[in-house]
């Protein structure tokens, strides 16, 4: 009996195995998840929280209920991976045996690595909004908060959903606006980027619509730290902006075991081949989602169109046959921006977002890099295709690759 081991049950890991399991004997291969709990969170709803768009339990949902019936689901802490020997050790002493690994413990936010943004204003006046308890934190005190400085600021890229802090500024800029209190309200960008985003066709459209709301973009600004009593943010070239709601993305980084296991860069991504998420170190394990150091966006579609090519190179890997399928890095992300609108952008490793119709060329219904309110209904309707479609891991009428078909180029001016 060969063993499976698959580290960390969400998006990705769960499509793995449950893609996975249609394609390996039962009577050959066990397969074990390994998660620190039993709590899947739908985390695209997070944005929605602060404004009341989604409660907390609307979010989330037992892992055991999205694996099949003979995948064992251990709830433990990982302690460390011992790629030399094939084993993972668990927080709860256990150790575990396997032939195959898989790493798909995603990204967490770490205020802790950033000074002072667990000081005394941590969840006062500087919340965070990639959890689900800062999300409703958050929320909370949006309900009464009576206007000034917002700064919506992110520490440094990769972070997960790259589009999620310009959602929040689009849908802060409405809320303040419905509550007839806009012009109470200030409100600042603030990125370590040179632009509103990393893709320039992209960056053109986002700036131009931060603009035509009335937020400052702030560029190019390395966060140095958080001055709790003057509630500023300082940036590593001493420019000061400050802030009476700071609403912040912190860094984001993979799980530390990867790092105590030898098997990740400085923010502990695991470095794979891009096409076929191989270890770059070791030729029995695997990481997937945002556990990998893949060059492109930290976003659940790279989760969902990556898992439609993963079964194939694994099951060929594994029975000692080329890997054939090559993932292009293809992402597309709904991004909200207020008012019932929202816009999509498609992109892999080497094309920019480009202008046309998603997913059917010239007919949409999507329409790229243009706001809609069909991309917002697109966006709303991802949480039950979540749930329902992608998790279980079935089938989906969506090319994995990205299609140039209906799309053109735009030139930059």
């Amino acid at each position: 009996m060969k063993r499976l081991i698959v580290l960390g049950a969400g998006t990705a890991g769960t499509m793995a195995v449950n893609k996975l399991r249609h394609r390996l004997s039962p009577q050959e291969w066990s397969i074990t998840m390994v998660d620190q709990d039993d709590t899947h969170h739908y985390q695209p709803g997070y944005l929605f929280v602060p404004f009341g768009g989604y409660t907390p339990e609307e979010l989330v949902k037992p892992r055991r209920k999205f694996l099949p019936d003979d995948v064992e689901l251990i709830v433990s802490g990982i302690d460390v991976v011992l790629p030399e020997e094939n084993l993972v050790t668990l927080t709860d002493g256990r150790s575990l045996e396997y032939d195959f690994l898989v790493i798909a413990t995603g990204t967490s936010a770490r205020p802790d690595q950033t000074e002072g943004m667990t000081g005394s204003q941590w969840r006062r006046s500087v919340f965070d909004f990639f959890t689900l308890e800062g999300a409703a934190a958050l929320g909370g005190h949006l309900a009464d908060w009576p206007g000034g400085r917002l700064v919506v600021q992110i520490v440094e890229m990769p972070i997960k959903c790259p589009v999620a802090p310009l959602e929040f500024s689009f849908l802060a800029d409405a809320f303040f606006t419905e509550r007839k209190m806009r012009d109470k309200v200030e409100i600042t960008y603030v990125t370590p980027m040179d632009g509103a985003f990393t893709k320039p066709v992209a960056a053109k459209h986002l700036g131009s619509m931060l603009e035509d709301r009335g937020i400052a973009l702030e560029t190019d600004f390395m966060v140095d730290r958080i001055d709790n009593e003057a509630k500023t943010l300082v940036s590593m070239d001493e420019r000061v902006i400050p802030f009476d709601l700071l609403v912040t993305v912190p860094l984001n980084m993979g799980a530390d075991y990867v790092a105590r296991s030898g098997l990740g860069n400085e923010l502990n991504y695991v470095a794979v081949d891009k096409h076929t998420l191989l270890s770059k170190k070791f030729d029995n394990i695997f990481a997937i989602g945002d556990a990998a150091d893949l060059p492109t966006s930290k976003a659940g579609s790279v989760a969902h169109f990556s898992m439609e090519q993963f079964p194939d190179n694994f099951v060929n890997h594994v029975n000692g046959r080329p890997m054939t399928q090559f993932f292009d890095g293809h992402a597309n992300c709904f991004i909200e921006t207020g008012h019932g609108k929202g816009m999509l952008i498609d992109f892999n490793y080497d094309t920019e977002p480009l202008p046309g119709k998603y997913p059917v060329p010239g007919v949409g219904p999507f329409t790229l890099l243009k706001e809609s309110r069909e991309n917002h209904w697109g966006k709303l309707a991802f949480r039950w295709m979540y749930w329902n479609v992608l998790l279980p891991g079935r089938p989906i009428p969506l090319h994995s690759e990205m299609s140039m078909a209906g799309k053109h180029e735009e030139i930059l001016t």
